[in-house]
This record gives structure tokens, sequence and C-alpha cells, in this order.
């Protein structure tokens, strides 16, 4: 029977669970929320708990509150009140010794929550098991499993550090050799127990304590064995044996440890054949984990002792031979990385030598498992019978094959491992290519994955290689015309293009294969072909740089047949054969590739003008897109007093751009690709740019002031750097003149902000305070002194209020920055020089304006700080904001105090547990007393954390932040 005082709480548990309408769920799950804070949940859960009639769905919701409570509420109970509450959670555990597993699980986390802090109870183990009885087996191994899983866990529970490293002692290194006994009493208690999972998990949770060589000398190393035949007990076996290897990791202390391992895991070497025989993949996994894991944690020791153990490298190979469908060899793939690193040290170059042949098999091993699979019917399109999931998992999984190719291509030499798929390709060639035709090639997967072992080992060929690739090019620009072939025989020429560019005689035949490629019926022939030729306009430019012209007819013949993202790639090819012109040509080359891209631009930039479609404004930003290729790879070098090239042609399509952005002011990704062509140019040319500058700063403060868009900030971010005082070839009026504009452009943000709230812009406010913090490194003498500083800094406190991380962390770097001008670490590296210079304000003027504009403006900065922290601050934006803090504790300690006090006394009622305020603010005058700023950081990160998770996190919406005063601006 339902007692009436919980009826409300089934009820809202009931509506949780039913098809109501999202109104209705709503107010129930913000009724259940109120219920898990109030000390009412004290007695109501433990009646739900005991009640018979209650469903178990209640049940489990009353023992996952309790537990809530346990952790963050235990201060509204006396500590008189904890014996009564440990009791009668241990006759809870008693009733559902035998399940439901969840609603146990939840009483074990509540016992072991309550032990955590419950200092006064020291006979924590002896107690439950002699409450629990023999009969409760699952539950007490239950108990002992989450306990040290809960201790290591303990900071959320509100514990000093000291009484937590204390009670860490007493609970587990100071129990860990009770438990070994329990744990081998049980084992022998019968033939079931022997092989109890719930034994093997606890086994593993105590390994943390422990010692594994106890583990190993004890009879529970054989029952750890035996739990590998047994099929419920199998999982948690690997599990406590992988636990035990880690354990082992340090060889040189866990040599003797690590001989008795041994025997016992090379015993197990029949059960990979067996599981393969069986086709239980699970099983094979498990015995792969097995090897494999062993081979990390043992790898010096291998590295070492090559003939000792060999066998257990011989097994990890054998899983891989074995797992026919690829489910386990991935476990492998990592011992094998760090069996490379560490065999490929001249100080083991004899293990490099034993284990060579090794890894020659595990090449042909690896090329073997990249084969596509052979279609059952007489569709060869479809690899995997419609399913996509599979497809794309192998298509990852060859990938990170081809890494472990790379790591045999260490140990072996690239040459041997380039010569084995060179070998597979040839036999294919000699086998099937005269029975190939235009409709059909048989077994292709043969051929095709040699060729992608081939692409897979590009990066580790040398340019200088004479022994394979001489032979390999002609083979494969030579292979049938078959989809998957022609695609993976491109991708792999694209990977060879630093060989290439150090043996010209193979380019013709390679580029006309490629150019070949774009006229293909296969898309992804066509995207892989994009693909290559970036390849090789990147690294044959010089080689290339005469055919600039015939180039140019052929990019523009394609460029508007391909996709985007091929457009992209084939235009970063050129671009970078364009690169290669002389200076002297740069202008003319760069005319003939741009000039029709701004014609499309034009042509693109009026049609979507007027019939503001989506498919218009893409392909307008694809345009915009190409152009900022160019700019990014054509960097050609002049000396000072020369005319830059590429900044002449850059002047002469500036208005174009310029026009484009006056006619697409509400569409940011438009201004956005336009900005960034604008910095390329800023970042390409340097200095150089400088004739640019009156038009640009005219139309980055026109352009943002009509848009209200960051991206023409961050332009304004690039000038600022490019031209401070200081910088080369920059002229003091120049520099003068880019503050000027800086200004105006915050000035212009200031009035944006007074009109809007910083929800409604948060990507510009992220883009301006980047800004500022370039103009505090860069202008701080006169930033810092200017009418506007008061203004932005008032702005980033408002903006404090924001909930995205990025904009946050921006904001929150600026105020960082902003205060050190107020200490003797300014985050300037220039600070010093500039501030020594003639007519400057000097370093203790400046901290002055710094601490005046604190005094001010530090207590709404304080409240928004740590408000912040304590409820709706992204988790990475903690250590600024708390850097935030011990900054302004380090510049005025008494008065930040006092914001500190007055912030947590507007706290809502109860959300402070009683004495903590005084506790934290003794604290903190203790600290500030002794300066210790680290620790004072470390008490305020323990108090906003503790806070958080007991107000905030774990019933989200019960209470709310308070909120910042409008910003406003009078400028």
């Amino acid at each position: 029977m339902a007692a009436d005082g919980f009826a409300p709480i089934l009820a809202a548990l009931s509506t949780m669970q039913s098809s109501a309408d999202q109104a209705r769920k709503l107010q129930a799950h913000t009724f259940l929320e109120a219920f898990q804070k109030s000390p009412e949940a004290w007695t109501s859960t433990h009646t739900i708990l005991s009640s018979p009639d209650v469903p178990l769905e209640a049940k489990l919701f009353a023992a996952t509150t309790l537990k809530g409570k346990i952790v963050y509420d235990l201060d509204q109970i006396p500590r008189s009140s904890l014996p009564p509450l440990r009791d009668s959670l241990l006759a809870s555990l008693s009733e559902f010794r035998g399940g439901p597993r969840p609603i146990r699980t939840q009483l074990c986390v509540c016992l072991a929550n309550l032990a955590i802090q419950m200092t006064e109870w020291k006979d924590v183990l002896p107690y439950v098991v002699s409450r629990l009885g023999s009969s409760a087996g699952d539950c007490i191994l239950e108990f002992l499993q989450v306990l040290p899983e809960e201790v290591t866990e303990g900071r959320k529970i509100n514990l000093t550090e000291e009484d937590l490293f204390g009670r860490t002692k007493e609970l587990l290194e100071e129990n860990a050799p009770h438990v070994m006994t329990l744990l081998v009493q049980y084992s022998k208690s019968s033939a079931s127990a022997a092989v109890n999972p719930r034994l093997l998990e606890c086994m593993t949770a105590w390994l943390r304590e422990i010692p594994a060589a106890d583990i190993v000398k004890s009879p529970l190393l054989d029952v750890i064995v035996n739990g590998l035949s047994s099929d419920p007990s199998f999982e948690a076996s690997v599990d406590c044996m992988c636990a035990i290897y880690r354990d082992t990791r340090e060889v040189d202390e866990s040599f003797e440890t690590i001989q008795l391992l041994y025997p016992k895991l090379v015993a197990l070497q029949p059960k990979i054949a067996e599981a393969a025989d069986l086709q239980d993949t699970d099983a094979l996994k498990g015995i792969t984990r097995l090897f494999a894991e062993a081979g990390e944690a043992w790898v010096v020791m291998i590295a070492r002792l090559p003939d000792e153990f060999r066998g257990l490298v011989e097994a990890i190979l054998e899983c891989c031979a074995r797992d026919q469908d690829r489910e386990a060899i991935s476990l492998t793939f990592l011992f094998w990385n760090e069996f490379k690193q560490m065999i490929t040290v001249e100080r083991y170059l004899r293990a490099r030598a034993i284990f060579g042949d090794i890894f020659a098999k595990l090449v042909d091993i690896m090329i073997k498992h990249l084969e596509f699979p052979t279609p059952e019917g007489p569709n060869e399109i479809d690899l995997f019978g419609g399913d996509r999931v599979q497809e794309e998992k192998f298509r990852e999984f060859r990938h990170a094959m081809g890494d472990v190719l790379k790591d045999c291509c260490e140990v072996i030499t690239v040459t041997e491992c380039l010569g084995k798929a060179f070998n597979l390709i040839q036999d294919w060639v000699a086998t099937y290519a005269s029975q190939s035709t235009a409709n059909h090639v048989p077994h292709w997967q043969e051929l095709e994955a040699p060729l992608f072992a081939m692409r897979a080992m590009g990066r580790m060929v040398s340019p200088e290689e004479s022994v394979v690739m001489h032979q390999l090019i002609p083979l494969i620009v030579q292979i049938p015309d078959h989809e998957k072939l022609r695609f993976q025989a491109i991708m792999a020429l694209g990977r060879y293009t630093e060989w290439t560019a150090q043996h010209p005689e193979f380019l013709q035949q390679q580029l006309n294969f490629v150019i070949a490629g774009f006229d293909h019926p296969s898309g992804e022939v066509v995207r892989a072909s994009a693909l290559a030729f970036r390849f090789f306009g990147t690294e044959c430019r010089k080689l290339l740089k005469d055919h600039c012209v015939p180039l140019h007819g052929f990019y523009e013949s394609m460029l508007d047949k391909l996709p985007q993202v091929s457009q992209d790639e084939l235009t970063e090819g050129v671009s970078y054969v364009v690169s290669a012109q002389p200076p002297e040509r740069i202008y003319e080359t760069l005319k003939l590739y741009c000039d029709p891209i701004v014609e499309r631009l034009k042509i693109r930039a009026n049609r979507a003008k007027i019939e503001q479609e989506e498919k218009g404004i893409a392909a307008l930003s694809d345009t915009l897109i190409l152009l900022n290729i160019f700019f990014t790879n054509v960097q050609p070098y002049y000396a000072p007093t020369e005319e830059n090239q590429a900044v002449k042609y850059c002047r002469e399509i500036l208005p174009v751009l310029s026009a484009v952005a006056d006619n697409f002011t509400h569409n940011v990704n438009i201004l956005e690709i336009i900005c960034k062509c604008w910095r390329t140019m800023i970042f390409s040319y340097r200095t150089a740019v400088f004739p640019l500058l009156g038009d640009l700063a005219n139309q980055l403060a026109k352009g943002f002031q009509s848009s209200r868009a960051g991206c023409f900030l961050w332009v304004t971010d690039a000038i600022l750097r490019e031209f401070a005082d200081g910088q080369e070839f920059v002229e003091p009026g120049t520099t003068e003149a880019i503050y000027a504009f800086f200004e105006q452009q915050a000035i212009a943000f200031l009035r944006i902000m007074d009109q809007m709230t910083p929800g409604d812009i948060p990507d510009v406010i992220e883009d301006f305070f980047r800004l500022l913090i370039d103009a505090l490194i860069y202008y701080n003498h006169q930033f810092i002194p200017a009418t506007i500083c008061g203004p932005t800094f008032s702005a980033a406190i408002a903006s404090l209020v924001l909930q995205q991380e990025g904009p946050l962390i921006m904001t929150l770097h600026y105020i960082r920055d902003f205060l050190s001008y107020g200490t003797d670490r300014p985050t300037s590296s220039r600070f010093g020089d500039i501030s020594n210079a003639a007519g400057q304000p000097s370093a203790a003027e400046l901290q002055k304006l710094v601490r005046d504009l604190v005094i001010v403006q530090g207590e709404a900065l304080v409240r928004l700080t740590l408000v912040g922290m304590m409820f709706s601050f992204p988790r990475d934006c903690l250590q600024d904001a708390s850097g935030i803090l011990i900054t302004l504790f380090e510049l005025m300690p008494q008065q930040t105090a006092a914001w500190f006090g007055g912030t947590i006394a507007t706290l809502p009622a109860g959300s402070v547990k009683a004495g903590e305020a005084d506790r934290i603010m003794n604290n903190i005058a203790a600290k500030i007393q002794a300066g210790d700023l680290r620790k004072l950081k470390s008490v305020l990160q323990d108090f906003t954390i503790s806070y958080r998770r007991r107000n905030v996190a774990p019933r989200d919406g019960l209470l709310g932040a308070p909120e910042s005063a409008r910003f406003k601006y009078k400028g």
C-alpha cells in the first residue's frame, strides 16, 4: 500500500514514463527535482524502499535519490542520525541482496559514500560483512567493488583534502589485506563461487590497492585463469587479467610477477585457434585483448629479452592472422606501434633483427585484411549487402591498418614493405591482366588491396628510393579501368609526389593518368583526381611552372564541372604552380587565373542579389573561396623597395570585393569569406599591403557599422598586429593612424552593445575581445589611458552573463590580461620597452589606471565571475575565472574579500550550508594574510565546485543565476 506521503512522487514518476504531453512531463520533472533536494526525501525514500507494493521503477528512483542525498545533502541530518541511516541502508541491502541488480548497486553506492563521510565509523568492512551475512555473497562483493571506485571519485564529496586523504587510507590501504583474505575465502567456498563474475569484478576494482604480485602469488591467479574457460566469467576474467598487466608495467620492479604470469598466458595460445574455428567473435576479441595488452605492458621486457618473449609476439600475430571478420585485429594496433617505437631504438637493434620476420608476416596479413569482401551474388557494386554502417567501419579500419603498415616500414625498411605490395601487383598482372575486359576485372580485390597499401606507405618512402618505385610507377599507370582500382591508383600516385619531384622523368605519365581521371564517369575517381592534382601542384610546382598557360586552359575547362571540394583542391594545385612563377610574372599569371574567377564572382553576386536563393548564395561563397586559395598560396618575395605584384592585383580587385560586401550586409557567410580574403592578403603580404590600407580601413569601418558582423573585426585585428609600433618598415604615423582606426571600431562595437544584449551578439563579443587582447599587447600605452578603456571593461563584465564557451573564454582572457597591467607581470613582453619610451605613460601610471578602474567596477566583476563559476560557466572557463579572482585578491585583497562575501550573502537561501560562508571567508582571510595565492585559488575552486555540484549539476533548474545590469554606452 502506497502511503499518502509519497503518492505525489509515484504519480510524477508515472507521468514521466507515460505518453503525457511535454508540459506535464516538465511539471513532473520539476516536482521530482524539488523533492530530491528536500529534507523530506530522507524519510520518503526509505519508506518507498520498504513498501512491498511500490513498483520497482519507483524503488530505483528512491535508491538513486538517496545516493544524491548522501553525497550532497548529508549535512541536512545531525551526525547522531548517521548510525541509524547506516543500519537502515544495510537492512535495505539485505532485502535486495538477490536483486534487482540496479537497485542493489545504488544501495551499495549509498553505503560506500556514507562510509567515506562517516569518519567515526572505523570497522566498515567487518561490520558490513557481519550484518549482511554469508548468504549475501554477491551483495558483499558488489559493495567491495564500488567502495574503491567511490573513494577514488571522492572529490564530489564535501570533505577537506586532509580528511579525504585520511579516509582513503583507512578504507582502502588499511583494508586491502582484509579484502584479499575475503576474496580467497569466497573463491574456495564453492565451485560456483570460483567462477562468479562478481568475484572477478571485485578483484579488478581492488587491484588499485592490492599489489598485482600478491594476487599472482595467491590461489586467485588460478581463479582468474580458470574463469577464461567459463562463459559467464570470461569477460570479467579478461578484464581482471588486463588490470594485472597494467600493474606490472614497471617491468624491473615486476619481473618476478611477470615470470609467474607469462607461462600461464602462453598456455592460453590454443584458445586463439579454438575461438577462430568456432567463429566465436567475442571470445577471439577477449583472447586477443589478453595477448595484446600483455604485449603493451611488457614491451620493454620483450625488447630486452626477445628470445624469451618471442612466443607472446607470435601469439599476437596469430590473433591478427586468424581474425577473418576483422573484429579483433584492431586491439593489436597499439601494441604494434609501441613495439615498433621500442625496437627501432639503437639499444634494441638485436630485437629488431629477431622480430624482422614477424613484421614481414604482419605486412602480408595486413594487406590481405585490406581486401574488399567478395560479393555473394552477381552485384559487384554493393559489396556490403546494403549495410552502410559496415562499409564505413571497413573504410575507417583500413586507414588504421595503414598506420600499422607504416610501423612495419620502420622496422623492416620501406623498400621491403613496398616490395611486398609491388610483388602482389605484379603477380595479379601476370595472372589476371589478360582476362580483364572493359566490363569485368577478375579478382580486382587482390589488386586493389596492395594499391591501398602502397598509398598508405607513401609518407614513409624517401624521395631517394631507387629500388621499387622505378618499377612500380609504370605498372600502376597501366592498371585496368575499374572504378575502385582507378580510384586507388590515383590516390596512391598522389602520395608519391615528393618522390616524383626528384624523378621528373616519371612526372608526365603520372600526370596524364591523373588528368584522364577528371573525365572518368565515376564521381569518386574525379574527386581522387582533383586531390592528387593538388599534391602534384604542391610538390612538383617547379617542374610545372613552364606549363602555366596550358594548365590554365585545363583549369578553366574543368572548374565548373567539379563539385566544390574538388574545385578547391584543383585550385590549390594550380595556385602553387602560379606561386612558382618568377616575381616579374606574378601579376600577369595571377590575372590570367583569377580574372575569370572574378568575372564569375560578379555574375553570381548579381544573380544571388536578385534571386536571393540559397543555391546562388552558396555558389557565390564557393567562388570567393577560390580567390582566397590564390591569396593564401601565392606569396612571392620582393625587396622592401619593390612593388609587390600580388598586392598590385589585390588592389585591382578590392573594389569588386567591397561591392559584394556592400550588397550582402545581412549575409554573414558571404561577409565572413570576404573578410577572410582580406585577412589572408594581410597575412600573406604583410606590410606590403600598405597601399591597400586606406580603402580597406574605410570598408571595414563601414561594413562593421552596417552589418554588425564580427568578421570585420578579424581583419582589423590582423592590421593591428601587422602594423604595430616597432614592426619593421612601419612608420610611426602609420601606427598612430592604425590605432585611431581601432578606436573607431571599438566605439562602433560599444554602440552596438548599448542597443543589444550580450545574448544577441555572442559571436561579435568573441571577435571583439580577441581584438582587444591584441590591442593590449601592441597598444597598451595608448589604450589603457584612453577614454574607451573604461567602457570596454564594463562591456567585458556585462558579457560574463553569456554561457557559450567561445565568447566567454575570450572575454575572460581579456579581463585577465587587462588586470595583469595592474600588477608587475603584464602579459605583453613588449610592455617594458614601450612604457620606457619618451612621451609614453610609465608602468606605475598604467598600474594606477587599472587599479582605479577596478575600484569602480570590481564589485560587479567579482559578483558575475563568482556567480558564473557557481552556476553557468562551462568547465573550460573555470580556470580563467578563478585566475581573475586571484589577480583581484592580489591587487586589492581586503576590498575583493568584501565583494566576495557580499556576493555569497546574495545567494539563494539554503544553497550554502550552515557555517560554510563563515568558513570560506575565514579561509580566504588566512590565505591573504599568509600571501599564499596558490592555496587561495584551491580554496575558491573547491568552494565553487562543491556549490555547483550540490545546487546545479545534479539537479538542474532549481536555482537561477543573478543577472548583470544592462550595459550602457554614452559615447
